[in-house]
C-alpha cells in the first residue's frame, strides 16, 4: 500500500469580518485535500481572526498555501508556516484557570509572568472586560486552560495570583 507523507500546516487568517469568510477559506482546504484538523477563531471589534492546523499531502502543500494567498484579494491576510506536531509532554497536567477582578492596566501582564515563573504554558487563553451589573465598574476575567508541571502546588499558584489584588475571584482545576 502506498503511503502519502502529510504535511502539516499552521495558518492564521485576519480580515475584517463578513459572512462566508470562513467557508472561502474551508473551500480552498478542501479543494487541495487538505483535512482541518483544529482550529481557534474570534471576531474582535469587526475583525475575524483564526489559527488553524491543516494536514495535506506533501505534493499539493504549494497549492494549497497558494490557493489561500489568492483569498488576499478579498481582504485576508493568510500566512502558513509548515511545522511538525510536538511530542507529547511529560509529566505535566492540564490546569483551568478563571479569573474575575477589578481591571487595571498591566493586569494581562502580571497575571502572565506569574504563569511564566512557575513555568506553566498557556494553551488557551481569552480575556474581557466587562461592566459589573451593579457598579458599571470596568471588571476583567480570563478563562485559560495552561499546561502545568506535575509538581505545581496549586496553593502556591493560587496564592500568588490572589495577591494580585482584594476582591479578585479564583477558580483552580486540574483535568
Amino acid at each position: 500500500m502506498l503511503r502519502v507523507m502529510r504535511d502539516t500546516l499552521v495558518l492564521t487568517v485576519i480580515g475584517t469580518d463578513r459572512t462566508g469568510l470562513v467557508q472561502s477559506v474551508a473551500e480552498k482546504i478542501s479543494a487541495a485535500g487538505g483535512n482541518w484538523e483544529e482550529s481557534r477563531m474570534a471576531r474582535l471589534a469587526g475583525q475575524f481572526a483564526g489559527i488553524l492546523l491543516v494536514t495535506v499531502d506533501k505534493t499539493r502543500s504549494d497549492e494549497l498555501v497558494a490557493s489561500l494567498r489568492g483569498l488576499e484579494g478579498a481582504g485576508l491576510t493568510i500566512t502558513a508556516r509548515a511545522t511538525a506536531l510536538p511530542a507529547a509532554p511529560v509529566a505535566t497536567r492540564l490546569v483551568k484557570l478563571s479569573l474575575t477582578a477589578h481591571d487595571r492596566p498591566g493586569i494581562v501582564r502580571d497575571i502572565t509572568k506569574i504563569l511564566a515563573e512557575r513555568d506553566l504554558n498557556v494553551e488557551e487563553l481569552e480575556t474581557e472586560v466587562a461592566s459589573a451589573p451593579m457598579s458599571g465598574e470596568a471588571m476583567f476575567s480570563a478563562h485559560a486552560r495552561v499546561l502545568a508541571p506535575a509538581a505545581l502546588s496549586l496553593q502556591d499558584l493560587r496564592g500568588a495570583l490572589e495577591a494580585l489584588g482584594g476582591e479578585l475571584m479564583l477558580d483552580l482545576e486540574t483535568e
